[in-house]
């Protein structure tokens, strides 16, 4: 590169907003913001998150700016996050970041949110070698990418159902444990036994590397009631009281529902990554940040000599610096966006259909 080439990196996908400035694909600072509004509705209430964002997009945006140390004016391209994710929550996000690369005179680009979670990947070191397999996980997706070259992906596996995060927050919210629900099951998993309760783990043979978590969600459901466990704050139910959850039981249920979900990810990871013939696999989404993920990962990618790359914690989540990543590699390309790009028509991940492929 004869020039520096700085990206200013905008995410507004669902409950997070967050800026980041990146030049040379180092990251200068990287701002997040989150919507605690939600906690009290036990879940993300789209309307109220684009009012959030639309509250919060400047002082991040200045703050980002700050924090770098990068005038405005050395600001080379402005990237954002144009989908998926909530309608308004996208709008705002894409519709500042145009108006601010059109009166910085600069390029705008379009940025897919789970495109940027696989190449959060990439914003250290060590990073991965193509071809690889990427595990995305989050609260709406869930997915088994082969990652065969720059923007070159082919989705060899995902949900039919329930997400991996999804199936951690309704659980949460079963047992009164409030939103987001991933982290706290995760803390409480820690204290408790994952062998306590045998909760069934969904392989599904006829779709090998296909994943369906709505049957673990059911089987807690079931186990609390047919125990007469309080759920979700119920004190009775058809008449019949019902008992509250002592501290110790609640970590045996977290350890053991958490479990369930891990063995799965981990197994038809490690199977896929068999498969396919690659070396390098890595994981990337909200649910990556879970500490049962990330070591049951570990210790089957040692055991079965793959490379593993999960990011940094404040990579795992919705952030700035993963659309910047993306924006600063689309940008060497000359891969820019219209002014008139959708902030809601870019749903899905750019793929190269599976068609003929022998899973």
């Amino acid at each position: 590169m004869d020039k520096s080439v700085t990206i200013l990196g905008i995410e507004t996908s669902c409950d997070e907003t967050s800026a980041a400035v990146m030049r040379d694909n180092v990251v200068l600072s990287n701002i997040v913001s989150s919507q605690y509004v939600h906690e009290q509705y036990g879940g993300v209430v789209p309307e109220l998150a684009s009012r959030a964002h639309q509250k919060l997009m400047i002082p991040v945006v200045r703050e980002a700016l700050q924090r770098s140390e990068v005038p405005q004016n050395e600001i080379t391209a402005v990237a954002a996050a144009y989908g998926p994710g909530l309608m308004g929550s996208l709008l705002v996000g894409v519709n500042f970041g145009k108006t601010f690369a059109f009166g910085l005179g600069v390029p705008f680009i379009g940025v897919n949110h789970m495109e940027a979670h696989i190449y959060s990947n990439f914003i250290d070191e060590p990073r991965p070698n193509f071809p690889f397999l990427c595990l995305t996980v989050s609260g709406g997706h869930t997915q088994l990418v082969l990652v065969q070259d720059d923007f070159d992906y082919e989705i060899v596996g995902e949900t039919r159902d329930d997400a991996a995060g999804e199936a951690f927050d309704k659980v949460a919210k079963m047992l009164g444990l409030g939103y987001p629900g991933g982290p706290r099951i995760d803390k409480l998993a820690k204290q408790g036994n994952p062998k306590a309760i045998d909760f069934p783990r969904s392989f599904l043979n006829e779709d090998r590397f296909g994943f369906s978590f709505s049957g673990i969600k059911t089987s807690v459901l079931y186990y609390l009631r047919d125990h007469h466990f309080q759920i979700a704050g119920k004190s009775s139910h058809d008449g019949i009281p019902l008992v509250p959850i002592n501290e110790a039981l609640m970590a045996d249920i977290c350890a053991s529902f958490q479990a369930s979900i891990v063995d799965v990810l981990v197994g038809k990871t490690i199977d896929a990554a068999k498969h396919f013939g690659v070396k390098d696999i890595a994981v990337a989404g909200g649910v990556s940040a879970n500490s049962a993920l990330r070591a049951g990962m570990t210790n089957a990618a040692m055991k079965e000599n793959f490379r593993l790359f999960i990011p940094q914690i404040k990579y795992c989540t919705d952030n700035g610096a993963m659309i910047a990543e993306v924006g600063f590699r689309k940008f060497l390309r000359g891969s820019f966006s219209p002014f008139n790009v959708s902030a809601v028509a870019n749903a899905d991940l750019p793929v190269r259909s599976n068609e003929g492929r022998t899973l």
